[in-house]
């Protein structure tokens, strides 16, 4: 079990919920009315994601699904602002790719340093302090938190290696990477040794090195999900360069040639993109090779495809050097690792507006608007974006909230308090 690869996970992540305002009024001797002094409530914790060099696996979250920060405190007396709510940090091995459950969309590519913040805790709610005015001087109200944003996301490792080795079960991929970096995988004279990737940094010198993965073993009917290769296909996306080992030997009687094309239209189907990158042949086993024209067969092949092919024998750690140098030159002209840019776009959620809302006005003039789904469509409002915002006004318009506050006299200019907003109104 330990050493199961998991490169796929479903999570639920909550921030957490602001705190409550406080309804509170000031008692000190000798002081005849010292006036509300309510405190607002703590902010929830944040739900953040961080790389974690240490990690290479998601196993952690086959068995933990559900996460959620901590909540705000409420507010107290003294205008005494609630604590809020501490963060919750999600560990997560560099080169995951966060998307959205539903659509399938990225949300972030967590390969750089920096944290991201994947669920906002709700802010916390006004104390009775705020709401006092010249001729409303004991207001017995506050209001409550706002709810922390809750999220259903699907993680997938996808690996940040420079150099991806593919080709079919068996060809020697594993003993090469054995052999170049310090990285010991499994290695077996039969199919499917590896059963997850292996990453090993090639050292070169004066302090250059590259990232190399063995992925495991690629069969006809990979990208349509056959074998082991449909699970680990995503591994090579990123990869700069593929180095493709084939098997000329011939001990097994299979045709250096046609598992050349099998390979290459097993990665188009996948992705064109990636049948496009850049790619070297490694002729490998050819210490015990029974017939040199399938090697000749090969490199005729593939260079005509624009593959250039370096002869090797991994298991006798012969020409694996020249190989390597040669991967490192093209690496050299190659740009740098793919990282996956967001396509997830903010929608708010759908909100039942059939409710009445609870409209006021207080002796001041000002006019109060509270109720349940607004304080759920506030809480996913930005009101520091001017398209958000116009959002916001258009269900507020949609739900009738305006009309029935213009048919109770609200006038322009009216201040109205939304929740914790307050703005004058205008037509």
């Amino acid at each position: 079990m330990a050493n199961q690869f998991i490169d796929t996970a479903r999570i639920t992540v909550r921030a957490g919920n602001g705190g409550g305002g406080a309804v509170s009024f000031h008692r000190e001797k000798y002081v005849a009315a010292g006036g509300p002094d309510g405190g607002d409530g703590g902010r929830g914790g944040d739900v953040v994601l961080r790389v974690d060099p240490h990690m290479s696996t998601l196993m952690d979250f086959r068995y933990k699904r559900k996460y959620a920060a901590e909540n705000g405190r409420d507010g107290s007396g003294k205008r005494c602002s609630g604590k809020d709510g501490a963060d919750l940090v999600i560990r997560v091995p560099r080169g995951t790719v966060v998307r959205d459950l539903e659509t399938r969309e990225i949300i972030c590519d967590m390969s750089g340093e920096e944290d991201f913040v994947l669920a906002r805790g709700g802010n916390g709610g006004w104390g009775n302090q705020h709401f006092a005015t010249p001729t409303r001087q004991v207001p017995r109200f506050a209001k409550a938190g706002l709810p922390g944003q809750a999220r259903e996301v699907l993680l997938e490792l996808k690996l940040l290696a420079d150099v991806g080795l593919v080709g079919f079960p068996n060809v020697g991929k594993s003993t090469l990477l054995s052999v170049v970096t310090r990285a010991q995988p499994k290695i077996a004279n039969y199919h499917f040794t590896t059963l997850f990737p292996n990453l090993g940094v090639v050292p070169m010198e004066e302090g250059r090195s590259f990232v190399l993965a063995d992925i495991p073993g690629i069969i006809e009917g990979a990208a349509a999900g056959a074998g082991l290769g449909h699970d680990f296909l995503r591994h090579i996306d990123r990869c700069r360069l593929l180095i493709h080992v084939v098997d000329v030997s011939g001990s097994e009687g299979r045709d250096p040639v046609a598992d050349f094309d099998a390979i290459c239209a097993e990665l188009a189907q996948w992705s064109p993109e990636l049948a496009s990158r850049r790619m070297i042949v490694a002729a490998n086993k050819a210490d015990i090779m029974e017939d040199p024209s399938l090697l000749e067969r090969l490199r005729e092949h593939a260079e005509a495809k624009g593959c250039p092919v370096y002869v090797i024998s991994a298991a006798a750690h012969q020409g694996v050097k020249e190989l390597m140098y040669a991967a490192a030159a093209e690496l050299d002209a190659l740009p740098p690792v793919i990282t996956y840019e967001p396509t997830y776009v903010e929608r708010p959620p759908e909100v039942d507006t059939s409710a009445p809302l609870d409209i006021t006005r207080d002796e001041d003039g000002t006019w109060l608007v509270d109720g349940p789904w607004l304080r759920q469509l506030m809480a996913n409002v930005n009101f520091g974006d001017y398209e958000s915002r116009n959002w916001f006004d258009r269900k507020l318009r949609e739900a009738g909230v305006f009309q029935r506050m213009e048919d109770m006299g609200v006038q322009d200019g009216d201040n109205v308090c939304l929740y914790n907003l307050e703005f004058e109104y205008q037509r």
